[in-house]
């Protein structure tokens, strides 16, 4: 029995806690307070004009005759319908536009928190799971604030007003149908729970086929050229399926909310027109207060309709809000501390460098070896040994769990993410490209203004601007969805020219020119040689010929630094390396042409 109280209990505190939560997710979108005030107001406005017109029409029962119909009876009526039109119309305007405030600054919030969330987050999460987030959760809590928060406050004054006016005009008489209520409560408040939990699972099952989607839409030439088109609808037909499951549990509580909702008011009518047709007959009550109570009634019957769909609302928006809550609540990249590097010309020192992703075997297991500055370190070695994940770990996109990596004699980490990563070029092997055009994707992540000659300089010394001024467009021609207009030196050599308007102090190049056709690599391969100049460059390679010429060459395997030297010395020391060579450059002996 303990045990079962002690369950209660955490239910009944958690879902204190979701509130809470709820709560203020949305005041720290900063609501505009005087706009919703005003809207809530305008809607009581309406509310009253409505509950006027009953006690105007009794009065036209009761004195019922051509004689007593008056102008300004009449225009009395008008002028509350009209108010109730006006008011309504306006309130609803104003309600909508907070709404819309409200989930902009939601939206506005999660973009600000995805463009600072580390890289191992996007490790563990779709993008298109956190792409549903940012809409279709968001839309939700919109819905419910645009959509349902006016019918709630209205419905509330008006039951409470009709409530009041009932029991003035019979209060017998109503204290029968307000009997109805707890019964109603008794089934309303557990079919309240199950949508909370069918809504929360109906937005991760949302989120997941969006994930898919954006995959399979993103990659859909591979899809193509794989001819994995069936295998990729029975991948989607699941996704559907799943939320098809959803969407009919979903319904179904709105099936049992909706008739039970019609079967309590129909009956709360039939018991006013029986029971107050027989008061009525006895004298007790007129047939203008008969009439009032049937209005009244029917102004209770609206508005507990729309108090049910704002509660039922209010669970999905509970349920949407919790995942927006854990996205908001995942720890981010510091940017701003530490002291800004001033000197990136120094040597770069990796001691003892250990990382393993999601505590599997490590990667990069006590890796030793120095970047000297001004100078060329290639990382070489087979597929999987590392040399990826060690450009990672000197971008900063994660944490060594053992070692250090220090740039002169302190730890990177002493230095502000900011300003190490603006010291940093990177080209790499697939180089990306953003829809828009050339001239924006050269100059991308550049807060001062880039004039038309530096523009032209820098395409100049990245050999990119022949096939730029043959477009017709120049460098206003748009590239298409990942650069999908431009081949892939283009697209290389566009990211060289990105990289030498940045000017950067250390230069990464990951696979720059390994996929490649001979012309393109040729251009590329001079684009390079004007970048490297004068900077601290790391290299990775496949192909020995990019870094036969390397002042320092790193050889990877299994995450361990098996050897490090020029070309000649480890051709001369290290085995496995004389075999790449000799199977890439076809050397015969130790020697090597240059």
């Amino acid at each position: 029995m303990n045990i079962k109280n002690k369950e209660k209990q955490k239910v009944s505190q958690q879902t204190s806690v979701n509130w809470r939560t709820f709560y203020h997710v949305l005041k720290e979108t900063r609501p505009p307070k005087l706009t919703l005030g005003l809207a809530i107001f305008l809607s009581i406005v309406t509310t009253l004009a409505g509950l006027i017109v009953p006690l105007l029409l009794k009065g036209l029962v009761d004195g019922f005759s051509e004689a007593s119909l008056s102008a300004s009876h009449i225009g009395w009526i008008g002028a509350a319908f009209l108010a109730q039109a006006l008011a309504g119309g306006l309130s609803a305007y104003l309600l909508n536009r907070s709404g819309q405030h409200m989930v902009a600054g939601i939206r506005r919030r999660l973009w600000s928190k995805l463009l600072v969330l580390p890289v191992p987050y996007y490790d563990k999460n779709r993008t298109g799971e956190t792409v549903s987030r940012m809409t279709n959760d968001t839309n939700v809590v919109r819905t419910l604030i645009s959509d349902h928060l006016t019918n709630f406050a209205t419905g509330l004054v008006a039951i409470a007003g009709s409530v009041t006016l009932m029991l003035v005009l019979d209060w017998k008489m109503t204290l029968v149908l307000l009997s109805a209520l707890p019964v109603t409560m008794f089934v309303m408040i557990p079919l309240g729970r199950k949508m909370h939990r069918i809504s929360k699972g109906l937005q991760d099952e949302t989120a997941k086929f969006s994930g898919v989607l954006n995959q399979v839409l993103m990659e859909i030439r591979l899809v193509k050229l794989s001819g994995s088109e069936k295998i990729e609808q029975r991948n989607g037909e699941g996704g559907i399926k799943t939320l098809y499951g959803f969407g009919l549990k979903e319904a179904r509580i709105q099936a049992m909310i909706g008739p039970l909702m019609s079967f309590v008011m129909m009956a709360m009518l039939v018991v006013i027109i029986g029971y107050g047709g027989m008061r009525v007959a006895s004298g007790a009550l007129s047939a203008g207060d008969l009439v009032a109570f049937i209005l009244y009634l029917v102004q209770i019957i609206m508005p507990v309709g729309q108090i049910t769909q704002f509660v039922t609302q209010l669970q999905k928006a509970r349920g949407a809000t919790e995942r927006i809550v854990d996205t908001l609540g995942e720890a981010e990249e510091d940017f701003a501390g530490g002291v800004v590097l001033e000197n990136p010309q120094r040597p770069i020192t990796l001691e003892g460098v250990t990382f393993a992703y999601e505590e599997k075997e490590p990667v990069l297991d006590q890796v030793n070896f120095v970047i000297d500055p001004g100078k060329v370190t290639a990382i070489v070695g087979p597929s999987g040994s590392g040399k990826t994940t060690l450009f990672s770990l000197l971008e900063r996109f994660y944490l060594p769990q053992e070692g250090v990596i220090r740039i002169g004699d302190e730890p990177i980490s002493t230095y502000t993410l900011t300003s190490w990563r603006s010291a940093i070029g990177y080209v790499s092997q697939e180089s990306p490209i953003l829809a828009g055009t050339i001239r924006d994707n050269i100059i991308y992540g550049l807060e001062r203004e880039v004039s038309d000659d530096e523009l032209k300089e820098a395409a100049r010394l990245a050999y990119a601007d022949q096939f730029i001024e043959a477009f017709p467009g120049s460098y206003n021609t748009e590239v298409g969805e990942r650069g999908i207009k431009l081949s892939g030196g283009q697209r290389q050599r566009i990211g060289i020219a990105r990289a030498l308007l940045r000017n950067p102090s250390i230069l990464m190049l990951d696979e720059a020119t390994s996929s490649l056709d001979s012309n393109s690599e040729k251009y590329v391969q001079l684009a390079l040689e004007t970048l490297m100049k004068g900077r601290t460059t790391l290299v990775i390679a496949h192909r020995l010929s990019t870094v036969i010429n390397a002042d320092r060459i790193v050889f990877l395997d299994n995450g361990k630094v098996t050897g490090t030297g020029t070309h000649e010395e480890l051709l001369d020391t290290h085995e496995l390396y004389r075999e790449f060579a000799q199977r890439q450059l076809h050397i015969n002996g130790v020697t090597s042409e240059r």
